[in-house]
């Protein structure tokens, strides 16, 4: 089988396809013939070796794909052949809180090999079957950035009716926070750098827009859209020094949803406004099955469909990087 693998230079055109083999199944495994991946920022950081993403040379990246079931061990009873199933980003986390148990081993990481292959092995439990309605397309979206999004917002964001939701950006994470938010019954607020791209946020439903290259003092903005009252929650992909700026516009007892890293890897925060506000910063570290299948079902029942920039084929997986290196709409995906 094909498969890229990540090179000494840790840079995307450097990414080599190599033939491999994989292994006899064991008894509790899935062979997974792969139809499609989506690309996270996180990839990137492995592909190019950023930081404590650095993975060892030969290692295999992408942690989200879907494909089909093609050969199971003896002693799968849960999984039958020919199901469409999507492998989960941290294997380990099946249900409950997060534990250092279940960290560990996150797909296409330091650790573990991913999913830019042809072919994949899985434990049984370490698959989810995917959404009927959805194509191998929308479906390899999910693992990631769906379930992300899901986890922020709905699992921990308690979002109601009349919430209001600050969305910064429209990557993956974001447009999928902010169909979730829409789901919830929320008034969206969503900042991007581009035109275009609110006008795609708008037909979504997005009632308030900012461009904030327009409007660099976009905080006095939204203050004024909430009455002087702030946001109930915000989505924030951006990390850094950005979560200061988050920090003036949440409302008193709102929750800061921390996703992203883009902005930088730390920041110098107002611990006293921390406490007088009752500002929750909550990071979120993707999610479980359990939680996958509760996004599953919202999904069908809602009839969300993911939002894609582009697709690549599998020939063609560096482009993919590349356009992800320079910014995407949605998710970009890589389709066997």
């Amino acid at each position: 089988m094909k498969a890229y693998q990540v090179s000494k230079e840790y840079s995307i055109s450097s990414l080599e396809l190599v033939d491999k083999s994989y292994p006899k199944l064991l008894p509790n495994e899935v062979l997974v013939k792969m139809k499609a991946n989506s690309l996270n920022y996180r990839d990137l950081m492995v592909v190019t070796g950023f930081s404590s993403w650095q993975p060892p040379v030969g290692r295999i990246p992408v942690s989200d794909g879907v494909g089909i079931i093609v050969e199971k061990g003896s002693e799968v009873t849960t999984l039958a052949l020919n199901d469409r199933v999507a492998g989960l980003f941290l294997p380990k986390w099946i249900d409950g809180k997060l534990t250092d148990e279940k960290i560990g081993g996150s797909l296409g990481g330091a650790k573990t090999d991913g999913l830019l292959q042809e072919y994949a092995i899985f434990d049984q439990n370490e698959v989810i079957k995917v959404p009927d309605f959805l194509s191998d397309e929308e479906a390899a979206t999910l693992p990631c950035a769906g379930l992300t999004a899901w986890h922020g917002v709905i699992e921990k964001g308690d979002i109601k009716p009349g919430s209001t939701v600050l969305i910064q950006g429209t990557g993956g994470v974001s447009l999928f926070s902010a169909q979730f938010a829409l789901m919830a019954g929320a008034e969206v607020i969503l900042l991007s750098s581009s035109d275009e791209k609110l006008t795609l946020a708008e037909k979504m439903g997005i009632n308030h827009l900012i461009n904030y290259r327009q409007i660099p003092e976009w905080e006095k903005n939204i203050m004024d859209i909430t009455s002087g009252r702030g946001v109930d929650h915000i989505v924030e992909v951006v990390g850094g020094r950005n979560i200061i700026r988050s920090m003036n516009v949440i409302a008193l007892d709102g929750t800061i949803a921390v996703i992203g890293l883009m902005g930088g890897l730390s920041a110098e925060l107002d611990t006293a406004k921390i406490m007088s506000r009752q500002i929750r910063l909550q990071g979120i570290e993707v999610g479980s099955k359990e939680m996958f299948s509760h996004m599953n079902e919202a999904l069908a029942a809602h009839g969300i469909h993911p939002v894609i920039d582009n697709v690549y084929s599998f020939d063609d997986a560096k482009s993919a990087f590349y356009h992800l290196e320079k910014g995407a709409t949605g998710k970009i995906v890589i389709k066997y």
